[in-house]
């Protein structure tokens, strides 16, 4: 007999659940319309060469590969087949991958798609994603993602608005965060004043794993990637710098000039002109720190750098994301620089389901319960049923002809509001009981008094 079992690091929703996540989903795609942001949709495959060497060693390893159709080992060399690895063999016999994420695919769309674009692009997607990753709290091996993005523009305005729809978003949700900012320029530059360039990404990286490994963790990391640095400049570089404001930044701006780092200065250039925006919105200063240790691990960012996090609350980030100058050049499309966010549904979701703050009036959408009394009454239900329907208006019918205490039950369950009780006497004087089902009132009404009252 089979176990009944989803995959580990995914997970079933009930009826309530969805609709939880709809709110959550609606939510979100409102904030994105509001702001001018269009909705688009990509494959949950795409061709694997256009996923691997933009997450970065660790992120590949994470892709799910799609063995080819048919007898995928017919096209390898029976010599190839003694000898290779795992690794070197997946090209031969897997040519797709489920998407890492939404914003390497939205690269591909704007290079495929660029002469039916109107530039600066503004998008929005929804959509699931897959990552191999080993599953723990608040990480899931399928899960959706809420990307905003604009791309053909390299204005500092767009990640300004980011920041603001990343406000308002979580205080819709009412969850009370902390906006992390930070610049990988300004992390490069701290490689130059290291010496340690070329291990810019190994970096990147170790610094990348701070939050879970601390920075004794990292000093470790950085040893195991062969890279010697003066671990107590790095210790003071990275907790002497975590403010609501750039005051601290100077001494680092001194360190940049002092050996030129044409990198560390733009980043920290960006860095201060994002901020002196924040007086020209109303936003709460608060929410919002420049964290120098902020590294997000993917390869492709390239400017400034977001992460969400929720106070008091241990589920890790719930929202991310960048600017990257030139992601669509890897597609033949060069010098169109890119940037947004992704909001972590499945996290968010968890995160309210924590805090018991979803609304109290999600639930279902049927308003009206006809009670079954028979066959000859349930044919005359499904005349009303019909007008009611065609008229906007959620109703359903008890399929089954039995006790009205287990069809009321299930209007119950269900939380559906009202009860229509119909039998032989009501047929006759066209008149109906319409039950409230959470004050317990009752009213008689015809049809027409039952269609106009619920249609407003």
């Amino acid at each position: 007999m089979i176990t009944a079992s989803t995959p580990k690091g995914t997970r079933d929703f009930l009826p309530v659940d969805v609709y939880k996540r709809d709110y959550i989903f609606n939510t979100i795609r409102t904030i994105f319309q509001k702001y001018g942001y269009q909705p688009i949709e990509t494959p949950a495959m795409e061709n694997l060469i256009t996923l691997t060497g933009k997450y970065g060693d660790e992120g590949d390893k994470l892709l799910f590969k799609i063995l080819n159709s048919g007898d995928f080992l017919g096209n390898v060399p029976s010599e190839k087949l003694s000898k290779i690895t795992s690794k070197e063999l997946a090209p031969d016999i897997s040519e797709k991958g489920l998407r890492y994420d939404l914003t390497v695919p939205f690269a591909r769309f704007v290079v495929q798609h660029r002469n039916d674009l109107i530039f600066p692009f503004k998008r929005y997607q929804i959509q699931p994603v897959w990552r191999a990753d080993r599953p723990q709290k608040g990480r899931y091996r399928e899960f959706y993602q809420c990307d905003v993005d604009v791309i053909g523009s390299n204005s500092l305005l767009n990640d300004l608005e980011l920041i603001q729809i990343i406000d308002e978003v979580f205080t819709k949700f009412n969850i009370d965060i902390t906006i992390k900012i930070n610049h990988r320029k300004i992390l490069l530059g701290l490689c130059e004043l290291y010496g340690i360039t070329d291990k810019f990404n190994d970096f990147v990286v170790a610094l990348d794993k701070l939050d879970k490994i601390g920075i004794d963790g990292v000093e470790q990391e950085l040893k195991n990637r062969d890279i010697n640095i003066d671990f107590q400049e790095l210790r003071n570089d990275l907790t002497g710098i975590l403010a609501h404001d750039l005051s601290e930044i100077q001494n680092l701006k001194l360190k940049f000039e002092k050996i030129g780092s044409v990198n560390g200065l733009k980043g920290i250039n960006d860095i201060t002109t994002l901020f002196s925006n924040f007086d020209h919105i109303d936003i709460n200063r608060q929410k919002i720190i420049f964290d120098i240790s902020l590294a997000r691990g993917l390869n492709y960012y390239t400017g400034c750098i977001f992460e969400v996090v929720a106070k008091n609350s241990d589920i890790g980030s719930i929202c991310g994301g960048g600017r990257y100058d030139d992601l669509t050049g890897i597609f033949g499309l060069n010098d169109i620089s890119g940037t947004g966010v992704s909001f972590g549904a499945d996290r968010i979701f968890d995160l309210l389901s924590q805090t018991g703050n979803f609304p109290d009036d999600l639930k279902s959408t049927v308003k009206i319960l006809f009670v079954n009394f028979g066959e000859a009454e349930a044919r005359f239900c499904l005349k009303i049923l019909d007008k009611l329907r065609k008229s906007g208006i959620s109703a359903e019918l008890y399929p089954d002809t039995t006790k009205l205490k287990k069809q009321l039950d299930y209007a119950n369950n269900r939380k559906i509001p009202f009860v229509i009780m119909i039998g032989s006497r009501e047929i006759e004087q066209n008149l109906f009981p319409v039950k409230n089902m959470i004050t317990g009132e009752q009213v008689s009404m015809d049809l027409d008094q039952i269609r106009n009252h619920f249609k407003s």
